[in-house]
């Protein structure tokens, strides 16, 4: 009999009104506006057709709240990591790129560019790629067999998802952003078990999308 499929499904939280209004969120912890609560409710219908064996999120209340929706029906307990937190943009958090560029032209072309941004408290791209990345193989090497469902934030899970891969977090740039309340599907490389290397199935699968099942 085939082995059971190990899975790590990663979940970006519904809207918010930053979102909407093109401002950095970083760490602060805005809510849920109600376009984001409707994402979340239409992705849930899928969650609890088909439930994950765990499901996680950032402590950030939009995450939570995103899991938590996506638990009705599941009987899952939301668990939160601070390992999911999306990156920290410092001084930066609650501006537009425009204030930002207008304020900050070298930081911000260095920021653009992937290179790290001094002085200004803004995480670097491998360390929160590697965070979220170990964050998440250990969630998938304690759930062998089994669906793990993380619900966190866009560069977060684009960095993550970078370093599972095995890619350079501050040069690769070939990975899009999830948009609000849409997921990504990664599977173990049982080839390079040590490593901790994973493979990328399905990318910003938006809610009403049902075939992440058996890719193929």
């Amino acid at each position: 009999m085939r082995a059971a499929r190990t899975r790590l499904i990663l979940v970006r939280h519904g809207q918010t009104e930053y979102n909407r209004q093109g401002r950095l969120q970083g760490q602060v912890d805005i809510p849920l506006n109600e376009a984001g609560i409707r994402q979340a409710e239409s992705l849930a219908a899928l969650v609890s057709a088909d439930p994950p064996d765990l499901l996680v999120a950032s402590p950030l209340q939009r995450a939570r709240e995103t899991a938590r929706l996506l638990s009705r029906g599941t009987g899952l307990e939301v668990r939160t990591d601070g390992a999911f937190l999306e990156r920290s943009f410092g001084r930066w958090e609650g501006l537009t790129g425009e204030e930002i560029h207008r304020r900050w032209p070298e930081e911000h072309a260095d920021w653009r560019a992937h290179r790290p941004v001094l002085g200004l408290g803004v995480e670097d791209r491998p360390e929160v790629g590697e965070r979220v990345a170990a964050a998440c193989r250990a969630l998938v090497a304690a759930h062998d067999g089994g669906t793990v469902m993380v619900v966190a934030h866009g560069a977060a899970i684009t960095l993550g998802i970078t370093t599972l891969l095995g890619l350079d977090a501050n040069g690769f740039r070939g990975i899009a952003g999830l948009e609000n309340c849409h997921r990504s599907v990664l599977e173990p490389l049982h080839s390079e078990p040590a490593d901790g290397l994973m493979r990328l199935v399905s990318h910003n699968l938006p809610p009403d999308f049902p075939g992440d099942r058996n890719p193929g």
